[in-house]
């Protein structure tokens, strides 16, 4: 029922979770963008499972058993319950809400090598925690290796415990070692062959072929770098007593390579784990997605100077009085974590396109973005966000115009949008609603906005 997931939108679950937007889902599963109420409107992801399955009380209690659990590299998960929608029981699960899976970049490049260690090293351990914990993952794969900000996350909602039926997790997929599709138990050596088919996909955007997984070992393919080839071919072996443990997997990305690392532009910081995937992947995402896209514009003259303020904090924009708010207003900005932010020079200037009553802009606030994402764009990332003004100045709705090819930017361009305010246009001495476009534009340390009244 994968569309008809999508129709319950707008309900609430418990009424304590509201399902804003679906996700993405299958036939038993489905998954809604939500917001947490504690107090911050946090957004989170909660997850829906019709509970028709085998034994949905033995689901609920992993669920409830996996809430416990704590780690850097795992997506924590908040709540767990039942309820009742148009007559049907519904498991559901409230976990972290990630902006990025691995599964969405791979469809365009490869990881680097760099990126791909940076990947292994958090995801073994995840694994390596929640395996001493006596929990088996189930469901390694680049649709569960995620990016929470600057962190690469597993999934969390699939745990169970070692020694279970594959049942409870589902029907096997194409990373599923051998002897679970052949109706073994769950167990931690099983991980790690799902964990070596995707280091193999991550590196060559393709997993290996099934006829490859057959009666022998995997053959993979020799244009594998080092220490990844080792590795997954250590993890690939199709009896488990002889594939490697997760720990074994930490002491050979401990060992130094034995030749150079090819130079790659995106070197993880250091106090960081780099979620590297989703930002690297805009160089060429924009070339093959973005071309014929409506430019912004940008004035030729000299860029603003920059003024530091805090992170994410409104900006006052003065008021256009005969012509001479336009230059103070190309002056206002608000730098994020990432580095320096700057609004553009039509900020609170009047539309050249039309000949009716015109607003300005009264206070912008820029997108919060981490550092490392921002230090990791290649070219331009652009973001248009329509917005609806009421007659106190006030922004009523937002609505992307363009979203651009990455969520991440694109919710916290959305974000920033909504917190806007305006001076509205007046006709005969009274303010009267206006519509407006926000141009965000990410470049490589820098975040640029051109706003344009379009109404009236």
């Amino acid at each position: 029922m994968p569309e008809g997931w999508k129709q319950w939108e707008g309900r609430v679950i418990n009424e304590e979770f509201p399902l804003l937007r679906y996700l993405g889902g299958s036939e038993r599963s489905a998954v809604f963008l939500s917001k947490r109420a504690n107090g911050e409107s946090q957004e989170v992801a909660i997850k829906l499972i019709l509970a028709n399955a085998e034994n949905p009380e033995l689901q609920l209690s992993w669920w409830e058993l996996a809430a416990k659990l704590s780690h850097p590299h795992l997506l924590r998960l908040f709540r767990v319950g039942r309820c009742q929608m148009d007559g049907s029981d519904v498991l559901y699960v409230v976990t972290e809400y990630a902006e990025e899976s691995l599964a969405q970049i791979l469809p365009y490049r490869s990881l680097t090598p760099a990126e791909a260690q940076d990947m292994l090293r958090s995801v073994v351990d995840a694994l390596t925690y929640i395996h001493g914990k006596g929990f088996v993952h189930g469901h390694i794969n680049p649709s569960n290796i995620m990016a929470v900000g600057d962190q690469i996350k597993i999934s969390s909602d699939g745990l169970c415990g070692t020694g279970e039926s594959m049942q409870v997790l589902c029907k096997p997929g194409a990373y599923i070692a051998p002897e679970i599709a052949a109706g073994g138990n769950m167990s931690p050596p099983s991980d790690v062959w799902s964990l070596g088919m995707t280091v193999v996909e991550a590196l060559t955007q393709h997993p290996p072929a099934p006829e490859q997984t057959g009666q022998t070992d995997v053959v993979l393919p020799g244009t594998l770098p080092e220490p990844f080839f080792d590795i997954a071919s250590h993890c690939l072996k199709r009896e488990p007593q002889r594939r490697w443990t997760t720990a074994d997997i930490t002491r050979r990305l401990q060992q130094p390579a034995s030749s150079p690392e090819p130079e790659v532009t995106a070197i993880p910081q250091p106090g960081f784990t780099k979620w590297a995937y989703a930002v690297a992947a805009l160089a060429v995402v924009l070339v093959l997605g973005l071309i014929g896209q409506r430019l912004v514009h940008h004035n030729s003259a000299t860029p603003p100077s920059v003024t530091e303020s805090s992170p994410g904090q409104p900006t006052a924009v003065p008021s256009a009085q005969n012509g001479q708010g336009d230059e103070q207003a190309a002056r206002s900005n608000a730098p994020t974590s990432g580095g320096h932010t700057r609004g553009s020079k039509n900020a609170g200037a009047k539309n050249a396109n039309s000949t009716g009553p015109q607003g300005a802009v009264a206070q912008q606030v820029m997108p919060e973005v981490s550092r490392s994402a921002l230090h990791t764009v290649h070219g331009k990332l652009k973001v248009r966000v329509k917005v609806s003004v009421d007659s106190s100045g006030k922004v009523l709705t937002a609505n992307f115009d363009s979203r651009g090819p990455s969520q991440y930017f694109a919710e916290r361009s959305l974000q920033a949008a909504r917190q806007w305010t305006f001076q509205p246009p007046q006709v005969d001495g009274r303010s009267i609603p206006s519509e407006w476009i926000l141009k965000f534009q990410f470049e490589r340390g820098s975040v640029n906005v051109s706003p344009a009244q379009t109404f009236p």
